[in-house]
């Protein structure tokens, strides 16, 4: 059984990009999916973090309603004489009512702390999670050649490559970009993250058996919109127009682009693992968690501060089964969706990373070339613009020469975007306009060059 109303969403109504449909908000302890044990040693720690609070304050950084809810969680800690109340908060009814911890509540504190000392918006249950995770996933996607072309059109790339480019990403499932550095491998992967384009729904945290892991991670999920919270006599806002007042949105979501989690040579095998405080107990999840309903990248592979095998080996059962498995500390495993487009991009050479084994598991592999002397020419037309220098026939075709041909250098598509910092760089301390000049050309290429 759902933890919350799948008739929300169905395959064919999913959340534009401005707009979302959020799941209803709790109307009681039971529909949370949380306990009254949970929500109240919740509430008391935010008492606790606060000194002084009022309920309605309460309500808005915990996410729940007040109503049924934390007017229960209050009422238990009263009545086992863990809070009290010292005065309001300059408003009328019950929500001003300001708590603290009492003596007693001190120690009862230090026990729940020991336990957890997650004081945030509460947790959606797992099962809630993985539900939602199911409901926007990355594979009801569809992506056309436009959509394909749109995407690029401010990059020089053949129609060959957005012809491969486009079945994987429809394939929402694995992707292997390698080929020589400074080609684009990274703007490719970025390029496909916006054609998935769209909007998800996630959790600011999940709960499991007690357990909290958090998951909104503002380094790698843009909020489109957070619900506010609505006083319940208010008119509903969230509906339309009709008699019958719209439920409220259940604030415990966060309406986000889908998720682009990158990253490279820094990753170790623990970040792909349930992070474990030992301080907090509190739990962060792993970047593929985070990167559901997205893209995750993986740049620079094979440089990382594991070995690429066990790397590998740790994507095995994800990539087959669309499933992975997380362990708690108590050693329970828990089974986390695995809704991810995933790209692998490397400059290292893939037959001494990956064996055939791991390679029939991506479904597509793409090698992204050095680029023809044309397209180096439409890259070079393109910088010169953006950088506002005055391109040169005469100075490319002098820079191909004297510098790629002469030399036995390859052409690469970053080169011409460094070249003309360094021509700026050169130009400005020379104290003369920028130009593709053989003399600024030359002494660019001697800065940006290394010499063999």
């Amino acid at each position: 059984m759902s933890a919350f109303p799948l008739r929300e969403f169905t395959s064919t109504q999913q959340p534009a990009e401005n707009q979302a449909i959020f799941p209803p908000e709790p109307t009681s302890i039971e529909t949370t999916g949380l306990t009254m044990g949970f929500i109240s040693d919740l509430v008391l720690k935010v008492i606790y973090f606060n000194g002084a609070i009022s309920a309605q304050r309460i309500s808005e950084q915990t996410c729940l309603p007040y109503l049924n809810i934390i007017d229960k969680a209050l009422q238990f800690l009263k009545m086992s004489e863990y809070v009290d109340i010292i005065g309001s908060e300059g408003g009328f009814g019950e929500r001003s009512y300001q708590y603290v911890i009492t003596l007693q509540g001190s120690q009862k504190v230090n026990e729940v702390l020991d336990r957890s000392q997650y004081a945030g918006p509460a947790p959606v249950p797992l099962q809630a999670y993985i539900d939602m995770v199911n409901h926007q996933s990355v594979g009801s996607m569809t992506i056309d050649q436009s959509r394909i072309r749109q995407a690029f059109t401010n990059l020089v790339i053949s129609d060959e490559m957005l012809d491969k480019i486009g079945p994987a990403a429809n394939s929402a499932r694995s992707l292997f970009l390698y080929g020589p550095p400074g080609n684009g491998k990274t703007t490719i992967a970025e390029g496909i993250s916006r054609i998935m384009g769209g909007s998800v729904l996630l959790p600011y945290a999940v709960e499991i058996d007690g357990q909290v892991i958090k998951l909104y991670d503002p380094l790698n999920h843009s909020i489109i919109t957070r619900p506010e919270m609505r006083m319940d006599d208010d008119p509903a806002p969230y509906g339309g127009g009709g008699t019958a007042p719209a439920p409220a949105p259940d604030r415990r979501w966060l309406h986000c682009k889908r998720p682009r989690v990158m990253v490279g040579g820094e990753l170790i095998l623990e970040q792909l693992e349930l992070i474990y405080d030992p301080i907090s107990k509190v739990y962060e999840a792993p970047y593929q968690m985070k990167a559901n309903g997205g893209l995750f990248l993986i740049d620079d592979f094979g440089r990382q501060r594991c070995r690429p095998e066990e790397l590998l080996n740790r994507w095995i059962v994800p990539l087959e089964k669309k499933i992975d498995f997380l362990a708690l500390q108590t050693g329970k495993k828990i089974e986390i969706p695995f809704d991810v487009l995933i790209v692998f991009s490397t400059n290292l050479d893939p037959k001494g990373l990956v064996d055939d084994a791991f390679l029939r598991r991506i479904r597509h592999k793409i090698e992204v070339k050095n680029p023809s002397p044309n397209e180096y020419r439409d890259i070079f037309r393109i910088m010169c613009k953006l950088k506002q220098v005055p391109y040169s026939e005469d100075g490319l075709r002098y820079l191909i020469q004297e510098h790629y041909f002469k030399t036995s250098r390859e052409l690469r598509c970053c080169h011409p975007r460094d070249l003309l910092d360094q021509v700026l760089d050169e130009a400005k301390y020379r104290g003369v306009s920028p130009q593709m000049t053989k003399e600024l050309l030359d002494r660019a290429c001697e800065a940006y060059f290394v010499k063999m």
